[in-house]
């Protein structure tokens, strides 16, 4: 059996710092994906810069090919130790996963991982290894559909000390949590965000250090197929809608012209949904064989602002945020929750409502914002494919 991995991963920076001491290398490969969490000693630039320079040591040496045990042993011998706390001035944990599910973890220094398995706290099974003089823990197991690997940095267990909670929160509350967030929450993103932002109200939203999470889950894949704008050959939209028909996932019509070609080729009536008025996006509607069909251009850019602040805020922004019956607001849920597979099929056909007449037709408002949707999925982890017809 292979799963989708899917990883989302979240900061917060000190209270008062421009620059998280927290870093997070992520090293996709075509079976596998590698991360790297990275904890720079202190806060502040200092840190960033030793964080930044963990990460990258090892992720380039994990792209270009050397072992995790080569990479672990340079990295350790290259970090020097504080003279006077005798701390390491960086701590790190590295994850491999495998798309069978199969897991192989160091750690050094970092709290420890945090496994739900079978929804349940599971303890993993570790090898201590000395290397110059400093343990490192190695550890091997598997993961199956649904369950859920945490890393984290020590910003997230201080969360609270001398304020809310006399001792922080502890590594044991924080499994605890996570815990609950996986009944609740699909995807990985959405745990990450959600650990996140309990640290922020334990902080009292003033953070005494910098805190990140990184959140693995694995998933059955699941394919969005999403088509918008009218082909440039009109002789091709027979074609486009037959292969839309016969996909096995969610399909997402976005745009007008779109819509009829779907329904007239589908022979199925598109009817306009009156439920719910936004003066800022135009209204749904409803072809029977379809699961989501919008407005272009207005719904797509409003989507993006709405994954822009998904992903980039800091504060509780979370999917909630996407309740009401809006066509972006359903839109976003379904790319961020539902989607591992992204298939753009986008019309080439210039609509002169959207294009700028002193832009050349390559540059089309449309063009644009399918290309910043495909980054910003990109960015979530998603696998995206983009095909111009």
């Amino acid at each position: 059996m292979y799963y989708f991995i899917d990883v989302g991963f979240d900061s917060i920076n000190k209270h008062g710092e421009e620059l998280c001491g927290d870093k997070v290398e992520i090293i996709k490969e075509e079976d596998d994906i590698i991360i790297v969490l990275a904890d720079g000693l202190g806060s502040g630039v200092k840190a960033s810069i030793l964080a930044t320079l963990t990460t990258k040591i090892a992720g380039t040496m994990l792209r270009e090919g050397a072992s995790i045990a080569e990479t672990v042993d340079t990295v350790v011998n290259t970090l020097p130790v504080c003279n006077i706390r005798k701390l390491a001035y960086s701590t790190f944990t590295i994850l491999k996963v495998c798309n069978d599910g199969r897991i192989y973890a160091v750690e050094y220094d970092n709290p420890p991982l945090v496994l739900i398995n079978n929804k349940r706290l599971t303890e993993v099974e570790k090898t201590e290894i000395i290397m110059n003089g400093r343990k490192i823990y190695e550890s091997n197991f598997y993961m199956q559909e649904g369950d859920v690997l945490t890393i984290i940095s020590d910003g997230i267990i201080h969360a609270g000390v001398g304020a809310t909670l006399n001792l922080g929160w502890q590594w044991s509350n924080v499994a605890e949590y996570i815990g609950q967030l996986n009944k609740v929450e699909k995807c990985a993103k959405n745990i990450s965000k959600g650990l996140i932002d309990a640290c922020q109200n334990l902080y009292d939203y003033k953070p005494g250090d910098d805190a990140t999470v990184v959140t693995v889950k694995l998933r059955k894949p699941e394919t969005i197929d999403l088509f918008t704008g009218p082909p440039t050959n009109k002789e091709v939209d027979r074609d486009i809608v037959k292969k839309l028909r016969a996909v096995q996932g969610k399909k997402v019509v976005c745009g007008g012209t779109a819509a009829n070609i779907v329904s007239r080729e589908l022979g199925e009536e598109l009817n306009v949904s009156m439920e719910f008025i936004n003066p800022k996006i135009p209204p749904i509607a409803y072809i029977k064989g379809i699961d989501l069909v919008t407005e272009g251009v207005l719904t797509l850019s409003e989507t993006i602002d709405k994954l822009k602040s998904f992903i980039f805020s800091q504060s509780l922004y979370t999917v909630s945020k996407f309740d009401n019956l809006d066509g972006a607001s359903q839109l976003a849920r379904l790319l961020i929750e539902d989607c591992t597979h992204l298939n753009l099929w986008v019309g080439t056909a210039v609509n002169p409502a959207h294009q700028n007449p002193d832009f050349p037709s390559n540059l089309s408002i449309k063009g644009k914002i399918v290309e910043e949707l495909a980054m910003l999925m990109k960015q979530l982890g998603k696998e995206v494919k983009l095909t111009y017809i």
